[in-house]
C-alpha cells in the first residue's frame, strides 16, 4: 500500500515543485513503483517532466476531470519516460475546477477518495499542491501520511509556515489524525552566504530533528533541468543538485519505513 507525501509550502519559489519531481525520480530509480500527482494549476511538474500542460487534447484526461468527477484517477495516469515512474497531469483548468468544487458534495475528500482506488499499484505516491492554503491544498492533506515542506534560506523563510502547521493541526483534528509531518527541507542553500547558514540553523532550532541533514543548494544545473523536461538527475547527475536530492530521498526512504 502506497505512502501518500504531500510537498507543500504557501510560499511560491521555494522549491515545491523542483523536489516533488526529483524525489519521485530517485524513489523510481530505487525501484519504488511512483506515482506523481500533479494537484498544483500551473502545472510545472507537468511541464518539468515535458509534457505540453496547454495542450487539452495531447493530455487527455487530467486531475480536473479526475477532482470533477467526470473521469477516475486511473483514467489520468501515464507513464513518463523513466521505469517505476508514472504521473497525472494538471492544466490550468484546474483552478477553475476548485471554485466549481466549493459547491459539489465531499469536496474536501475528493482526491483521498481517487487515490484509494490506486493506492495497491504503488509503493510511493508524491502529490505537488499548490502554494497556497486552498481547497486543493486542504485535500492534499486529507489524502496523504505525511507533509514535506520545502523551506528557502532567505530572508523571511519561515513567514507563514506556522499558519501552514496550524491548518495542518486542524486537518489532524477533524479529517486525517494520521497526517504526519515527514521533515523539513532546506532548499537553495548557499553556503558562501552567512544568511543561508543562519536561516538554516533558524529551521534547526524550530523544527529540531524534523529538519533533514541534506540540503539542497543552489544549482543551475538544478534550475536548467526542468526547460529540458526533465528531472536534474537525469540531466547531470554528476551536478551538486542531482547528488543533494539523492541522498534526501534516501533519507525520506529512511524515516517512511
Amino acid at each position: 500500500m502506497a505512502k501518500v507525501i504531500c510537498i507543500t509550502n504557501q510560499k511560491g519559489g521555494v522549491g515545491k515543485t523542483t523536489t516533488a519531481v526529483n524525489l519521485s525520480y530517485y524513489l523510481a530509480k530505487d525501484k519504488y513503483r511512483v506515482l506523481l500527482i500533479d494537484f498544483d494549476p500551473q502545472g510545472n511538474a507537468t511541464s518539468g517532466l515535458g509534457i505540453e500542460k496547454n495542450d487539452p487534447e495531447a493530455l487527455g484526461v487530467t486531475m480536473t476531470n479526475v477532482v470533477m468527477g467526470t473521469a477516475s484517477l486511473s483514467d489520468a495516469i501515464r507513464p513518463t519516460k523513466y521505469k517505476n515512474f508514472d504521473i497525472a497531469s494538471t492544466t490550468p483548468e484546474l483552478a477553475n475546477a476548485e471554485v466549481e468544487m466549493t459547491n459539489m458534495q465531499r469536496k474536501f475528500v475528493r482526491l483521498r477518495d481517487a487515490i484509494n482506488t490506486v493506492k495497491e499499484n504503488y509503493d510511493f505516491v508524491i502529490i505537488d499542491s499548490p502554494p497556497s492554503l486552498s481547497l486543493l491544498t486542504v485535500n492534499s492533506m486529507i489524502a496523504s501520511d505525511y507533509l514535506l515542506l520545502p523551506v528557502q534560506t532567505e530572508f523571511y523563510a519561515l513567514e507563514g509556515v506556522a499558519q501552514l502547521l496550524e491548518s495542518m493541526k486542524l486537518v489532524m483534528k477533524q479529517a486525517n489524525p494520521n497526517l504526519r509531518l515527514l521533515g523539513v527541507v532546506a532548499t537553495m542553500y548557499d553556503k558562501r552566504t552567512s544568511l543561508s547558514a543562519q536561516v538554516y540553523n533558524e529551521i534547526k532550532k524550530y523544527f529540531k530533528q524534523l529538519t533533514f541533514k541534506t540540503t539542497i543548494p543552489r544549482n543551475v544545473r538544478v534550475a536548467e533541468a526542468p526547460s529540458h523536461g526533465v528531472p536534474v538527475g537525469a540531466y547531470d547527475k554528476f551536478s551538486k543538485g542531482a547528488k543533494a536530492y539523492k541522498e534526501l530521498t534516501r533519507e525520506i526512504e529512511e524515516r517512511t519505513k
